[in-house]
Formats: structure tokens, sequence, C-alpha cells
């Protein structure tokens, strides 16, 4: 089953780019996840709680965190995850 989504960018795209997402590995068996806390009041708590099941099941974590939440990850952030991690999961909460 193919199914079509649409990213919005929220840093004041004038046109969504359409982007196909990249196919899920099959298992996290021997990957690295990278963890990024995008700096909201209380994603450090899910990402500590996420961080832990992980680990139970033998998974490597790398942790990361933006600077604030108002603004993009900088580059050399995005950069140091893309060389380090197989695959990132973002919190945020409020």
């Amino acid at each position: 089953m193919t199914e079509n989504r649409v990213l919005l960018d929220p840093t004041s795209e004038s046109a969504p780019e359409k982007r196909q997402p990249l196919p899920r590995p099959k298992s996290l068996d021997g990957l690295t996840v990278g963890l990024l806390d995008i700096s909201k009041a209380r994603g450090d708590v899910f990402l500590d709680r996420l961080e832990s099941k992980l680990v139970e099941r033998g998974v490597t974590v790398e942790r990361y965190a933006k600077p604030t939440f108002t603004r993009v990850a900088p580059v050399d952030l995005k950069q140091l995850i893309s060389t380090q991690c197989d695959v990132v999961i973002e919190a945020l909460a409020d």
C-alpha cells in the first residue's frame, strides 16, 4: 500500500516541497538510534524513557539537543546526527 504524505516545513515555506518518506528499517538490531530533544519543556522526560526502553532491547542510542526550539537545528548538529545515526527520533513536548 502506497501512502502519500505532505510534509510541511514550519519555517515559513511558501510552497510545500514534495518528498517521499524514506523506508523504515525492518529492525533496529545493529543500528544506532539518535534521539533529538528539540528543547521544549519535558521532551527530555519522554526521551529518557524511550532511551531506557531501547537500551533494554540492546539498541545503541545517541542523544542530541537543539539549542532552542524556536529555530531550526544548526547545520553542524544535523550533519553530526546524520554521520552518527542510522535513524532519528525527534521529541517535543509541553
